[in-house]
């Protein structure tokens, strides 16, 4: 029906209606930040099934470094031709973009180590449970006040975790704990993206994350790189292989997985700096369905029944943690 009507408009009100929707959008930081965390975890996707294919043949520094090479050229690119241009390099806070690109380095290290020993969804799926984390963290280290509720979607969290690490399955339980632990450190990445916010762009944040990793892929790069410390068949072995030069056929996916991280990279932070993380968060979710199809398509695994028990119980969990903390904070708010 839409198609028809818009033909059938007269001149130059089709444009209109984009331009208002357009200016519409741009009053809404809440609706431009959801579209952005959305679309940028369904980019952020192609990453993390490009990193499992490499996973099996490359040692991790290695993949990370060409892929920050690649999201770095994307984003001086976007900085040269932008209308505040270099200035945004600048920054008054260094120490807490050390800090931050720090807590994201290990974020990946982490994730991406359990990923390559763990199905594409499970991984996701674990990955998914820092809304619990940061519940459970928020009453130990700031002392709040967790009503029944949520307390009851903290335990329902933490057994779709237990039911993920699935104990006593060799390899798959330390992966998880890894995936986990990456987690916590990727909130907690977000929360200080929000924090930096009132005086760093999305731009500047994401140059010194690519900027560490290249900074520090390299230093593994010289210290690891001959592959004197690989142990094939360790849950570490993608850690440590030695360094490899790519073939013609797999350079289209390290650049797959640096144009995803630059771009889907730029999204969320953007999402996560303007928009309160509450709202944001549960849009990330549709990482979840994404990682499904990419582990059904590229890899051939569909989770099975322990697997979507842990996931329905983590996502749902999560989800309801979320929408906990966005209503207690709006009643806060309005008292």
């Amino acid at each position: 029906m839409a198609g028809p009507h818009l033909r059938m408009s007269r001149p130059g009100q089709t444009e209109l209606f984009a331009q208002t929707e357009f200016a519409a959008m741009h009053r809404s930081p809440a609706l431009t930040g959801i579209l952005l965390a959305a679309g940028g975890s369904l980019i952020f996707s192609v990453n993390d099934v490009a990193i499992k294919f490499l996973s099996g043949g490359y040692a991790l520094h290695q993949v990370i470094l060409i892929r920050a090479f690649v999201a770095m050229t994307f984003i001086l690119g976007v900085i040269h031709f932008s209308e505040r241009g270099w200035s945004q390099v600048a920054t008054s806070r260094p120490a807490t973009h050390l800090m931050r690109v720090g807590i994201v380095m290990v974020s990946n290290v982490t994730f991406f180590v359990g990923l390559a020993a763990m199905p594409l969804a499970d991984a996701v799926a674990v990955a998914y449970v820092s809304p619990i984390v940061i519940t459970l963290l928020s009453i130990v280290f700031l002392g709040e006040k967790v009503g029944p509720r949520r307390w009851a979607a903290v335990i329902v969290g933490m057994v779709g975790v237990i039911v993920m690490l699935r104990p006593g399955a060799g390899v798959i339980q330390p992966a998880a704990i890894l995936v986990l632990v990456s987690a916590v450190l990727y909130a907690a990445g977000n929360l200080l993206a929000r924090h930096m916010g009132g005086t760093e762009s999305a731009m500047t944040l994401s140059f010194y994350v690519q900027s560490g990793f290249i900074i520090v892929s390299l230093a593994m790069g010289f210290w690891a790189g001959d592959g004197h410390l690989a142990s094939e068949g360790s849950l570490w072995s993608f850690l440590f292989r030695p360094w490899i030069w790519p073939p013609m056929a797999d350079w289209p996916i390290f650049l797959a997985t640096g144009l995803s991280v630059g771009i889907g990279g730029l999204m969320v932070t953007q999402a996560y700096r303007t928009v309160e993380a509450g709202l944001i968060a549960p849009f990330e979710y549709i990482g979840m369905p994404a990682a499904i199809f990419w582990g059904l398509v590229v890899f051939g695994t569909f989770p099975d029944a322990v697997s979507w028990l842990g996931i329905a119980l983590i996502c749902g969990s999560g989800l309801y943690v979320i929408w906990r903390e966005t209503v207690r904070k709006r009643d806060l708010d309005a008292s």
